[in-house]
């Protein structure tokens, strides 16, 4: 018996090379990995399914001999153990190109793209083709509380994948959604975001055609019919069919929830979830999976059990009448939409907005000037400064005395807590782990 194939994941403990490793464990490899900080939960996570994980970048690790030294797109040249794979000539690959090339070679692959709602949609997808019993593989940037789970790989012709343009690796600059070759390509929505590694929303429309360009003839792409951005992608040539949603034509859902398409009723959507951003993204889900075979209305009972992702407006804790809710928006169109929608379902109590600008795009400052409009729904908007390379205090000076800005995080909480009242809603919004700022905040409203 042959001994099984091994990888070494440099950079194992984002979400999505976390997910490689495990769905990679799955399929019958050795798989070891390092990172500059391991720490849970994906490192628990990782551990618990036997993958063996290494503290830093040390060039000791060239001992394991691995096959392949799969590359997470967090290293970059002068990383150690990089330099020395490179001078030494060892085989190396980009997690997205190992992914394609081994893993997703035969599946019908289901791809989500967008500025926003990809994890979400991803989640519903993966989700519907699950509940008809369709038993798919997926990677998903989050936990879709409906598996628990990530990523996984089964028997199933069909992989979800949350199909992202940021970049794929230090030596490949190319979108990592043009490695996936999806049969199926949702394309959610489009508008500026990365400003770290894109100049201009057209150099990210160029990415988007060089996906639609990988989508075969007898595919399909579901296409936002709101967005001119997407028009634009879609007008540099496509060689697919094209089903819209949200515009005058193709899918559609009206004031009371009634789903169509071309005009023809489908079904209801009844479920919990709030916001118009996701009723687009559960447009873009049926679409999707009526391509793999999915009855429309089968896709609507799946929708009716749908659980949200982990960290999309979830509650956190409630003390003393206060609750306090978990989110991942980062862009200001997320925080507008994630705004509104709880306003939606609180009516006129109070909304406390919570934020840490920490993704790279905001840490840069390019969408500092939308951040105003973006939290006009909150009553008051606290945020927290520490380390931004911009003056936050400046930016939120539209919003008057509705906007506290602190460096200090416990200063923040101090002040959050002084004005929290029983029936307010405290909505805490950032992409990383904002120094446990929920605990933290639900043990002093105690």
């Amino acid at each position: 018996m042959s001994k099984p194939k091994h990888i070494h994941i440099l950079g194992i403990c984002g979400t999505f090379m976390g997910g490689i490793a495990a769905i990679a464990k799955q399929s019958g490899y050795r798989v070891t990995g390092c990172d500059a900080n391991v720490y849970p939960p994906m490192s628990t996570q990782l551990e618990a399914q036997g993958i063996e994980l290494i503290e830093g970048f040390g060039v000791e690790q060239l001992e394991l001999k691995p096959d392949v030294f799969v590359i997470g797109n967090v290293v970059s040249r002068g990383n150690p153990l990089m330099e020395e794979i490179l001078n030494r000539n060892l085989p190396y690959a980009s997690g997205p190109q190992w992914l394609a090339d081994t893993l997703l070679r035969d599946k019908w692959v289901l791809g989500v793209a967008g500025t926003h709602g990809k994890t979400t949609t991803s989640s519903m997808l993966a989700w519907i083709l699950e509940h008809a019993g369709l038993n798919p593989g997926f990677l998903i940037g989050g936990v879709p509380q409906n598996f628990g789970i990530s990523a996984r790989i089964t028997e199933s012709p069909f992989f979800v994948i949350e199909a992202d343009e940021y970049d794929t690796a230090f030596f490949d600059k190319r979108s990592k959604f043009v490695h996936y070759h999806p049969r199926t390509a949702i394309l959610n929505n489009l508008e500026f975001d990365h400003a770290d590694i894109f100049p201009d929303l057209a150099a990210i429309e160029t990415q988007f055609h060089h996906l639609v360009r990988t989508v075969p003839g007898n595919g399909l792409v579901v296409c936002n019919g709101r967005e001119e951005s997407l028009a634009r992608v879609i007008q540099r040539g496509c060689w697919t069919p094209v089903e819209k949603f949200g515009a005058d034509d193709g899918w559609n859902i009206d004031a009371n929830e009634q789903v169509s398409l071309n005009g023809k009723a489908q079904g209801k959507l009844q479920w919990d979830l709030m916001g118009e951003h996701n009723r687009m993204n559960a447009l873009a889900a049926l679409a999707a999976a009526r391509h793999g075979g999915v009855p429309v209305a089968q896709g609507l009972a799946a929708l009716a059990e749908f659980k949200n992702v982990k960290r999309r407006m979830e509650v956190r804790g409630t003390v003393n009448g206060i609750t306090v809710y978990d989110d991942f928006a980062h862009h200001p169109t997320a925080i507008d939409t994630t705004v509104e929608g709880l306003r939606r379902k609180v009516g006129r109590a109070r909304i406390l907005a919570v934020l840490e600008p920490r993704s790279n795009t905001m840490k840069l400052g390019v969408m500092k000037d939308a951040l105003p409009g973006s939290l006009k729904d909150a009553d008051l908007t606290f945020c927290y400064a520490g380390n931004l390379g911009w003056d936050a205090r400046g930016a939120l000076a539209p919003l008057g005395d509705k906007a506290l800005v602190k460096d200090d995080l416990n200063e923040l909480i101090e002040a959050i807590a002084a004005v929290a009242k029983s029936g307010d809603q405290i909505l805490v919004m950032s992409n990383g782990g904002f120094g446990g700022i929920h605990e933290k905040l639900l043990k002093r409203l105690q």
